[in-house]
C-alpha cells in the first residue's frame, strides 16, 4: 500500500514538474530582459495653414441675426475663393443660433426673458501658399469675421520626415540597450517588441493676430518650421 501511494505521489510531482516548468521558464525570460526607449525629433517647413475665422452676429430676432451673419460669411467665402482657395478647402465646421436671456432679480421671482438672438457661422479654411495666409486674415477680418480659433501650419504629408525620426529613435533606443548592457556585462538576444509615440505640432490661438488685423495691411505670420518628434520603446531579451 505504501509503495503504491508513493508511486502515486511520484508521478504526482513529475506531472506538476512538467507544467509548472514553461510558467517557470517564462518568468525566468520575462526578467530577462532590457526595457529601453529612445527619441529623435526631424523639422520640416510647413507647406499648408489651417484657420478658423468665426462670424458671429446678434440681432433681436433669430432671422435678422441670422440674415446679417449669413452676408458676412458669403462676403468671406467670395474672398476666398477670389484668393485661389480651392472649394475643397474650404468647410463649414460649426453653426449655431443661440438665444440671449436676461434673467430678473431676483431669478426666482419670473423666468428668464429673450432679449436676442446669437448666430455663429465658423468656417475651416486650409491655405496651401503660405504668402496668402495674412492677406487672408486681413481680408476675413474686414469682411466681418470677428473670432479666431486656432491657426495652425502642418504639413499635407509629413510621412518622410516621421520616417527619418523613427528610424533614429530607434538607433538611438539600440544604443542605449547596448551601453546598459555593456555596463551589466551581459549580451543582448532578439528585439521582442517594438512601439511608438508621434507628437506632431501644435495649433497655436490666433486671437492676438485677428485683433491686429484691422490695423494692419496684411497680419504679419512667421511659419517657421514644424518638429516632429517620435518616442520608440524597445524589449530586448539578454542571452544567458
Amino acid at each position: 500500500m505504501n509503495t503504491m501511494f508513493s508511486t502515486r505521489a511520484g508521478l504526482l510531482a513529475a506531472m506538476l514538474a512538467i507544467i509548472l516548468a514553461p510558467a517557470v521558464a517564462s518568468a525566468d525570460e520575462a526578467e530577462a530582459q532590457i526595457r529601453v526607449s529612445g527619441e529623435a525629433e526631424r523639422a520640416m517647413a510647413p507647406d499648408m495653414a489651417i484657420m478658423q475665422l468665426t462670424v458671429t452676429r446678434e440681432a433681436k430676432t433669430a432671422r435678422e441675426a441670422l440674415d446679417a451673419n449669413s452676408a458676412a460669411m458669403t462676403e468671406v467665402i467670395r474672398a476666398m475663393r477670389k484668393q485661389g482657395v480651392a472649394e475643397r478647402d474650404l468647410q463649414t465646421s460649426n453653426f449655431s443660433i443661440q438665444p440671449r436671456y436676461v434673467y430678473p432679480k431676483p431669478r426666482n421671482e419670473k423666468p428668464p426673458e429673450i432679449v436676442g438672438y446669437v448666430v455663429r457661422n465658423s468656417l475651416t479654411v486650409r491655405v496651401r501658399d503660405l504668402d496668402d495666409v495674412g492677406k487672408l486674415l486681413d481680408q476675413s477680418v474686414t469682411l466681418g469675421v470677428n473670432e479666431g480659433g486656432n491657426i495652425q501650419f502642418t504639413n499635407e504629408d509629413p510621412e518622410e520626415v516621421l520616417a527619418k525620426a523613427r528610424a533614429a529613435a530607434v538607433k538611438d533606443a539600440l544604443a542605449r540597450a547596448e551601453t546598459l548592457a555593456e555596463a551589466a556585462d551581459v549580451d543582448l538576444g532578439d528585439i521582442l517588441s517594438i512601439s511608438e509615440e508621434s507628437y506632431n505640432p501644435q495649433p497655436y490661438r490666433a486671437e492676438r493676430m485677428m485683433a491686429s488685423a484691422a490695423a494692419a495691411d496684411s497680419v504679419p505670420v512667421a511659419a517657421g518650421e514644424n518638429r516632429y518628434r517620435v518616442t520608440v520603446h524597445l524589449t530586448i531579451a539578454i542571452d544567458q
